[in-house]
């Protein structure tokens, strides 16, 4: 059986998290930076669904394996997964469970109450790949590579389910760090609008908000 047009470009996700309510329009504060904003995604809602989750854990492995692959491969070989807290600790274990790639990760905003910069046991010099549920600006992962640097701990790139397209990629390549997406939400809002899940004005605003906000970042 032929598979549906958004199963073949990884829509299927798009579709999981608007049946689990995981997708949601209004007016959002997102992050730190992200005000204001007239979409919100959650995907750690697929942690509900675990045939969905299963797939998001498969479909992250094909992608990681298909950019190793390339004559000019974006991801480099890596011993390591390391989940960004909360979300994408979710994801990276999912991940890990999958590959058998050992998982560690960063205890983000540490105030020096004796807890281990990081979890899990790693050798100083070991590559780690990154892998966060969603990016918006970079925070979570530049704080992390951070926190994994300082121990000792490569990272050249990011691996994240969802990128909202508002200036994330482009500035963790102005640190040296390359983001691979499986999915982009401007592509999750087109496959909204041609399915009628929502209307031409709220695909507009929509697209109109992440456009300005990725302006806005690349040009800082």
């Amino acid at each position: 059986m032929p598979k549906r047009p958004e199963e073949a470009e990884n829509l299927w996700l798009a579709r999981a998290l608007w049946e689990l309510g995981g997708v949601r329009f209004g007016d959002f504060t997102i992050g730190r930076s992200t005000v204001h904003s007239p979409v919100y995604v959650q995907p750690r809602r697929l942690i509900s669904r675990p045939r969905a989750f299963k797939r998001a854990a498969r479909v992250m492995t094909k992608t990681v394996v298909a950019e190793q692959a390339r004559l000019r491969p974006r991801l480099h070989p890596f011993q390591l997964v390391a989940g960004v807290p909360l979300g994408g600790l979710h994801f990276a274990t999912a991940f890990s469970l999958y590959t058998n790639v050992p998982l560690i990760y960063p205890n983000l905003g540490d105030a020096g109450n004796g807890r281990h910069a990081i979890e899990g046991h790693f050798e100083p010099g070991q590559t780690v790949l990154i892998i966060d549920d969603l990016i918006t600006t970079g925070g979570s992962v530049l704080e992390s590579a951070r926190i994994l640097e300082q121990e000792g701990l490569q990272v050249k790139d990011a691996l994240v389910l969802i990128d909202r397209g508002e200036g994330g990629a482009a500035r963790l390549r102005r640190h040296g760090y390359t983001l691979t997406a499986i999915l982009q939400l401007e592509a999750m809002l087109n496959y909204y609008l041609s399915t009628r899940r929502m209307d031409q004005g709220l695909h507009r605003k929509c697209c109109e908000y992440i456009r300005q906000k990725r302006k806005e970042y690349e040009n800082a």
